[in-house]
């Protein structure tokens, strides 16, 4: 059996047989200038052998919240973010590159190409490491999450039993390198999930932005529920899974469905 705690954002927790694994972790209330709209994840969220990080954002990469593992956790990051963040020196990293296939903690994990800016900032000549995606797993129990990507093709990655899928953002606007809930939706399709749980969205917003509205009711509130159309549409929707942020829901393995 697997299970899956989404903590808001990108960070989740996946349980597989004999190792649990954490991805793109963030704990703050605040970011710069954005806000949590719920109370940040409880310590409990720090329970993990290992950490996989997409890309070199600061809501993704977030040393002080790596900083609450145990030290003995290994965190795979991409390849040239340790030089671009130096505390990262402090920690036991691993870096690897699109292609690599790799078992850390006892867990085997392929690495992705993602298509998303991989600097770590907007400024000119900011540190920069590519982004990556992770197809990762143990003992048959399989998972996929791509980070933050644009619109690719993802039918060479195998099937899996659980999907992470990116569907919203942080403001009124998403850009290339990220998917809206019906391009997640055809990306997931391509991959082929037995369950399926939308990521990235309804957790932070602008401070200067209203938290009412209808600019926060399309870009906050609705990317869920336009996830779970577009998912009944393409066939998917008994695959989906939206338990509530910190909740820990089961999920029982099964046949591939595509």
């Amino acid at each position: 059996m697997t299970a899956v705690t989404w903590w808001g954002h990108s960070f989740a927790t996946v349980e597989l047989p004999g190792a649990t694994v954490v991805t793109d972790p963030l704990m703050v209330r605040r970011l710069f200038h954005v806000r949590r709209a719920s109370p940040p994840p409880p310590s409990a969220a720090t329970r993990a052998d290992l950490v996989l990080v997409s890309h070199l954002h600061h809501d993704h990469l977030h040393v002080p919240t790596l900083r609450r593992f145990d030290d003995t956790v290994p965190i795979v990051v991409p390849r040239g973010a340790v030089p671009a963040v130096r505390p990262l020196e402090r920690l036991v990293t691993i870096e690897v590159s699109p292609g690599d296939r790799l078992q850390v903690a006892g867990v085997d994990i392929e690495v992705l190409p993602a298509r998303h800016d991989g600097r770590r900032d907007k400024r000119p000549g900011a540190a920069e490491a590519p982004s990556v995606g992770y197809r990762f797993g143990r003992d048959g129990t399989t998972c996929w999450y791509p980070g933050d990507t644009g619109v690719m093709d993802f039918r060479a990655v195998r099937p899996v039993d659980l999907a992470l899928v990116p569907i919203g953002g942080w403001g009124p606007s998403l850009g290339h390198g990220h998917l809206d809930p019906v391009q997640a939706v055809e990306a997931v399709r391509q991959v082929g999930a037995r369950w399926i749980v939308p990521v990235h969205h309804g957790t932070y917003w602008p401070v200067v932005l209203r938290s009412s509205g209808p600019t926060h009711e399309e870009w906050f509130t609705r990317p869920a529920g336009r996830f779970l159309e577009a998912a009944a549409e393409a066939g998917l929707a008994d695959h989906v899974v939206a338990p509530p942020m910190g909740v820990r829901t089961p999920l029982p393995r099964g046949t591939m469905p595509m």
